[in-house]
């Protein structure tokens, strides 16, 4: 956001090759740290222009649109844009104020927006902890896998490593599950995970690409090591008011993309100075990505 708390997109072109630079390969676009609730149609369809005109001219990072949802319409005019524009893929969240009576409503909600755009790959956004939506992710793999062809996978923001294990080994591990909490990349490594999608890939990239050698390696104790110094991080996002510290890391590093939206809380600056000094005291500026 600008200063205005408008959508900046001309920062999109600067920001792919911040990414680009630090070896991510995939952005996820409309997402929670991205506000996509927060924003209206036109400005995510506005987003995802600016996105995929990056994505055509270089191809490096992948993009993956967020396209809702509370309602199918829109989710389904989000899709087809997002088709028209080139990128890589869209996922579907679920919807969170008139919650599917099960998973086989949610299945056929996912199907109704995944049909629209059949040769496009269609992934489910599972975050609990902010839709409410709660099912076994093996048993919505079950009903999905059967009605929508061009589903590949679940972005899996939840702590269940029991369901998460189910899902991976569902169908011969025929579907990509790719983890959401960063705090615990190194367990969903040992499970079998191969790709992620987390907020503080943003600006410690360097730090989760050492922690994934360090584990392909067999270096445990390396793996680990880097492991805390990720939660030592992520410590200072709910000391700091949660959602909107992520903003401030990314002013640290030098990529400044302005504050949230309403309701969600921003660091000020007399508070910004403190988390300065507490990042600092953790002594991982080397595992920053570089702008």
């Amino acid at each position: 956001m600008d200063k205005g708390g408008n959508v900046n997109t001309e920062l999109v072109p600067e920001y792919y090759n911040f990414l680009k630079k630090n070896g991510v390969v995939g952005a996820f676009i409309n997402g929670s740290t991205g506000e996509g609730v927060s924003l209206t149609q036109k400005e995510k369809q506005l987003h995802v222009e600016k996105w995929a005109d990056c994505f055509k001219k270089d191809g490096s990072v992948c993009v993956i649109n967020l396209v809702g949802g509370t309602s199918y319409k829109e989710c389904i005019d989000n899709a087809v844009i997002s088709f028209e524009a080139g990128i890589s893929a869209i996922a579907v969240l679920a919807p969170y104020y008139f919650k599917p009576a099960g998973e086989d409503y949610l299945a056929e909600f996912v199907a109704m927006v995944g049909e629209s755009v059949p040769k496009m790959a269609i992934y489910f956004y599972h975050i609990p902890v902010l839709t409410g939506v709660n099912f076994p992710m093996i048993n919505f793999l079950k009903k999905i896998s059967g009605m929508l062809p061009n589903f590949v996978g679940i972005k899996y923001t939840h702590e269940d490593f029991m369901d998460f294990l189910s899902c991976l080994n569902y169908d011969k591990g025929a579907y990509e599950m790719l983890w959401g909490r960063d705090e615990n990349l190194l367990a969903a490594l040992a499970l079998g995970a191969r790709g992620a999608v987390g907020s503080t890939y943003n600006y410690a990239a360097p730090l989760y690409s050492k922690l994934i050698k360090a584990y392909d390696e067999d270096n445990m104790a390396e793996a680990r090591r880097l492991q805390q110094l990720s939660i030592n991080m992520i410590t200072l996002l709910g000391k700091y008011g949660g959602m909107g510290t992520g903003k401030a890391f990314m002013k640290y590093i030098g990529l400044d993309c302005g504050e949230f939206r309403l309701p969600v809380k921003n660091v000020d600056q007399k508070t910004y100075s403190l988390f300065v000094e507490e990042v600092r005291a953790l002594d991982i500026d080397y595992l920053f990505s570089v702008k």
